[in-house]
């Protein structure tokens, strides 16, 4: 579902991805309050398209102001226990993993995924992309369905 947002006017741009953190402390007494903290925090999402004619409006916490975009959630890539994890279930991420050196680390601790939620998975992708798992766990790489789903 697609929700109208400002956003910074850096990342104004289709196809631009991002996770919504909620609100920050500089945004209190902001007029535009209302439209800007209109989303999930915790949420990953992507610009669909920038407001035509949408006026570059003043922020405290982006330096070039905002600008009004359309927005929906996108599913989250994230490596998952192997054992259940099939299109339709639930599963949660294995864990914190310290080797940032893995190819497969982004999948392992993804933005816009918490260690303690279940997803459900619309889509199994297949293996992982490391070769071996430095912490021996059997992984496999799915996509979680948008928490609006």
């Amino acid at each position: 579902m697609t929700t109208v947002t400002l956003i910074g006017d850096r990342i104004a741009e289709p196809g631009t991805q991002f996770v919504y953190r909620g609100p920050s402390s500089a945004c209190e007494g902001c007029p535009y309050r209302k439209q800007c903290l209109n989303l999930e925090a915790g949420v990953r999402y992507e610009v669909t398209e920038v407001r035509e004619n949408a006026q570059l409006l003043d922020c405290a916490v982006h330096d070039t102001g905002v600008r009004a975009v359309e927005v929906e959630p996108v599913p989250v890539v994230a490596n998952v226990p192997a054992k259940g994890a099939y299109a339709g279930s639930k599963s949660s991420l294995a864990g914190p993993c310290p080797h940032t050196e893995c190819p497969s680390h982004e999948y392992c601790v993804p933005e816009g995924a918490e260690f303690d939620h279940e997803y459900r998975i619309s889509e199994v992708r297949g293996d992982p992309p490391h070769e071996f798992c430095y912490l021996d766990r059997d992984l496999t790489l799915v996509e979680f369905a948008p928490e609006s789903e």
